[in-house]
């Protein structure tokens, strides 16, 4: 009886003490402390529930496809804007070189004309040499040469008697009238002119002419006699009033 009467208390008592809870350590540390390598981290377990998994893969899809188009987008505009600079850069440069050639042949143009205006004088004792029939021997080959020169750089020599006189490429010397011309004639060069192309070096010397003007002094004083006749006859014709009286 005793023994009997002693297990169910002792299964009682063993039933009113509470049940021991299991702890989980979790070694979350970075570095193995064995081995001293760096460990990989651990994923969290997925959830039990397979729709909230495709909710989640839905979403991650759905966000990377607008990183991805936003991506795009942000590369259009940097692409965009690079080819701007390039096509702005590309007509600075062409804009530049063309205006460094223009200079270039500007100043070169400028430097002949500047050396060959020194020449003109010696070009006109060339003619009066030539005109005078002095350009004889060595100076005759001296002259050629350097008529053959200037003649490559595009000098030309303008001015011919009987020329209507323009004051853009003529210089007017000499004054006169003559008669047989219906305006401003060169009816003598004094000096010819020089030009490249269309840039006057030196203007062609001249002497004037102009038609006689128009003057009929005679014209007045005929009208003026045949006034005073007309007067004199009327008066004649006229009785005097002593006349009349008598």
């Amino acid at each position: 009886m005793s023994g009997s009467s002693s297990r169910p208390s002792a299964e009682r008592e063993g039933a009113d003490e509470p049940e021991q809870t299991r702890i989980t350590y979790r070694d979350n540390r970075r570095i193995d402390p064995d081995t001293y390598e760096v460990r990989e981290p651990r994923t969290s377990a997925a959830p039990d529930s397979g729709g909230n998994d495709s909710a989640a893969a839905g979403s991650e899809d759905q966000s990377g496809a607008a990183a991805q188009q936003l991506a795009m987008l942000e590369l259009s505009a940097t692409l965009a804007e690079r080819t701007a600079d390039l096509q702005r850069l590309q007509a600075e440069y062409v804009n530049y070189k063309r205006r460094v050639d223009r200079d270039r042949d500007l100043v070169r143009k400028v430097a002949i004309e500047g050396v060959l205006k020194d020449f003109l004088n010696v070009l006109d004792d060339v003619r009066s040499a030539r005109e005078h029939g002095e350009l004889t021997g060595g100076f005759k080959a001296v002259a050629d040469e350097l008529e053959r020169i200037t003649t490559k750089y595009g000098v030309e020599t303008y001015g011919e008697k009987g020329d209507p006189f323009d004051p853009h490429i003529h210089e007017a010397l000499l004054h006169a009238h003559a008669d047989g011309i219906d305006g401003p004639t060169c009816v003598e060069i004094l000096q010819p002119g020089y030009r490249i192309g269309d840039r006057i070096l030196r203007p062609a010397r001249v002497a004037v002419a102009e038609p006689e003007p128009d003057v009929h002094p005679s014209a007045p004083a005929e009208s003026n006699a045949a006034d005073d006749d007309q007067s004199a006859e009327a008066g004649a014709d006229e009785p005097l009033a002593g006349d009349q009286d008598r």
